[in-house]
């Protein structure tokens, strides 16, 4: 009768099996960027193989660290803020981290600044900080440095490290698109001004408006919902000059959509539109709604990457990491009348 007892397999069973070291197992467990994708593959399959468990508690002793990102996020139903929250977990998990996420009320500088603090406490690996506002962002400068962080949409004029969507580059093609249909000038209904994303939109309508020649004509300013792009929409309708509209997002473009609907003007035949976001819903608008798709999967890879750079105390490279959005094409946009 054998009277072994079985032991749970450790990294150096993974490191034979895997045919690398030790240090290389550690390496892919914690993220480490200078590996090989061959090697990570390998090493993947042979800790599915043999059940290997980090552990995460003797980890944490010895390096001062948990294996534990934290994220400080609104606490908000906002499509972008909510899809990027859901990318950067699935990438740290990814990755082998765990997410602990410290939600708040409101995006002023005190209520993030504590978030942090709880996090540090916590003795997470990183930080993550979805900072899409100023006061939001102005929290940041109360973290001391040698703290691995990294901000996401914040300040561009942070000189530390950031990812961002290129919101410039998005609204350029959004305002470049309607214009190539032959439309004279292109309106925009705009989200919060105090939002980084919001800035960055107005600048890519006003650059493209102004590289065509085209009138500017005055933002439209409103919040994220539809409810107030309703409310744009209303007044927009009243003018017929107006036969295109770029829309900060897709929620705004929706509450367009019905305040046009509602007054007798038609989309595309009588009003273009092209929002911004690419919401699940978009393909199923009357009419499918031509927008912006901001690659979030991209942005949450480029924060990781950054973050567990900085965990491991390597070379950051450039900081700071921009992501190109993309334009998809629906139904939502045709040539003015006449």
């Amino acid at each position: 009768m054998d009277n072994r007892t079985t032991r749970d397999p450790a990294m150096t069973d993974v490191a034979k099996l895997a045919g690398v070291s030790h240090q290389t197992v550690s390496r892919v467990l914690n993220g480490h960027p200078n590996v090989r994708e061959q090697t990570r593959l390998r090493v993947r399959a042979a800790i599915a193989e043999l059940g290997y468990r980090p552990n995460r508690a003797a980890r944490a002793l010895v390096t001062g660290r948990s294996q534990v990102i934290g994220v400080v996020a609104q606490n908000s139903t906002l499509y972008g803020p909510a899809w990027l929250l859901a990318a950067v977990e699935q990438a740290a998990a990814q990755a082998g981290f765990a997410v602990s996420v410290g939600l708040v009320k409101s995006l002023d500088r005190a209520s993030i600044s504590e978030a942090i603090e709880r996090h540090r406490d916590q003795r997470v690996a990183g930080i993550v900080v979805i900072a899409p506002t100023d006061s939001a962002s102005a929290a940041l400068a109360d973290v001391p440095d040698g703290v691995p962080l990294v901000a996401v949409d914040g300040d561009p004029a942070r000189a530390s490290a950031l990812v961002t969507v290129d919101q410039e580059a998005g609204a350029l093609a959004a305002v470049r698109h309607l214009l190539d249909h032959g439309h004279q000038t292109v309106w925009h209904v705009s989200g919060p001004p105090d939002w980084y994303d919001s800035e960055g939109r107005v600048r890519g309508w006003r650059r493209a408006l102004e590289e065509a020649g085209a009138e500017v004509p005055p933002v439209v300013a409103a919040d994220w919902s539809a409810a107030s792009g309703y409310r744009a929409g209303l007044m927009l309708a009243r003018m017929p000059e107006v036969t295109a509209i770029f829309a900060a997002n897709d929620h705004l473009a929706l509450g367009i959509l019905r305040a046009m609907s509602e007054r007798g003007r038609r989309v595309p035949d009588d009003v273009s539109l092209v929002g911004f976001d690419d919401v699940p819903e978009a393909a199923f608008f009357i009419p499918p709604l031509t927008t912006v798709r901001p690659d979030f999967d991209a942005v949450a890879r480029e924060t990781l990457g950054l973050l567990l750079a900085q965990v491991a105390g390597t070379e950051l490279g450039e900081p700071r990491r921009t992501v190109a959005p993309s334009l998809v094409v629906r139904d939502s946009v045709a040539p003015p009348r006449g």
